[in-house]
């Protein structure tokens, strides 16, 4: 039986990144560029960071950000993966020196399709729901269906994303990880843990029910 990978991203609080790896999160997400309501500062993400147990990545997320900030978030936090959400071109991401993966906009439907394959240096590849130029973490969902299933990287399904969705997205796509942010929180940045406890349930009984339509 395949598992599922699970990403929280938008961490804002120790407290809520610690919940998310006892419920079995791979991977949590802090957002550095100034255009998201999630955004941390630096001391905020080196909590996190530092909070983190063995085996929970970190991914720094970044939006047409300067080179220059990114390293300095680097430098300062460490994280395991880099995200990036904006034009970035394939070089311009491969600088760092370290994996990342590219989020592919897909609020425009099936014309988003070719940019999957304009970062064949992605480590992996995140389509998210919102629109093209739009920031991630909107809450909103494409169709599913236009996942493709010819590409050699692993594909991460986000945007819209929540507890009673979630389980029919994976058991339709059966995506490499999932990821979500605005689905588990009470308000942006800030996660309920009620929410996020139902969603890790719903995600690990979709992969019970491998094989099955």
């Amino acid at each position: 039986m395949t598992r599922t990978r699970i990403k929280c991203c938008g961490m804002t609080r120790v407290e809520d990144a610690l919940l998310a790896a006892r419920l079995g999160a791979d991977a949590i997400g802090l957002v550095f560029t100034a255009r998201s309501k999630r955004r941390v500062t630096m001391a905020q993400a080196q909590a996190i960071r530092r909070a983190l147990p063995p085996f929970v990545a970190c991914v720094a997320l970044f939006m047409d950000d300067e080179a220059l900030f990114v390293e300095e978030a680097i430098a300062a936090v460490q994280p395991d993966l880099l995200q990036f959400h904006g034009d970035e071109r394939d070089d311009w991401c491969a600088q760092f020196g370290r994996p990342w993966l590219k989020a592919i906009a897909m609020g425009g439907g099936a014309a988003a399709l070719p940019r999957l394959r304009a970062h064949p240096g992605a480590a992996g590849l995140l389509l998210d729901g919102h629109g093209l130029g739009e920031a991630g973490g909107s809450g909103k969902a494409f169709d599913w269906s236009l996942l493709p299933h010819d590409l050699a990287q692993p594909l991460i399904l986000a945007g819209g994303l929540h507890a009673g969705n979630v389980g029919a997205a994976v058991r339709m796509t059966r995506p490499w990880a999932v990821d979500v942010a605005s689905g588990v929180e009470s308000a942006p940045g800030i996660k309920d843990a009620t929410r996020l406890a139902d969603f890790m349930a719903a995600v690990q009984a979709a992969d019970g029910t491998e094989g099955q339509s």
